[in-house]
């Protein structure tokens, strides 16, 4: 059995001297408490994860999406000069061009 690199005679060296420092009471409560932090920190990491994937595939759903282009109407141009006179410019006494 290898658990994060240590292997069982290690794990039970590791065991015996939290024993002996925290005590026979306190241990289940010190072991209660890691297990808390791990599930936690397991839960915030498959919240990551989703996250980043529902994000991944918005971006791909939009870079997979043909781009939709929209025409325009295009704007009537004024092919004769007498036309294309203004009010202000007929005052004048000039066209515009």
């Amino acid at each position: 059995m290898n658990v994060f690199g240590i292997g069982l005679p290690e794990m039970m060296v590791i065991f015996v001297l939290a024993l002996l420092i925290f005590g026979p009471k306190k241990l289940p409560e010190i072991g209660r408490s890691l297990g808390k932090a791990l599930r936690g920190f397991q839960d915030a990491s498959e919240e990551f994860k989703s996250e980043f994937k529902r994000e991944a595939e918005k971006l791909e759903q939009v870079v997979s999406k043909p781009m939709e282009a929209t025409l325009e109407q295009p704007t009537p141009q004024v092919l004769s000069p007498a036309l294309s006179e203004t009010p202000e410019a007929e005052e004048a006494g000039t066209t515009q061009q």
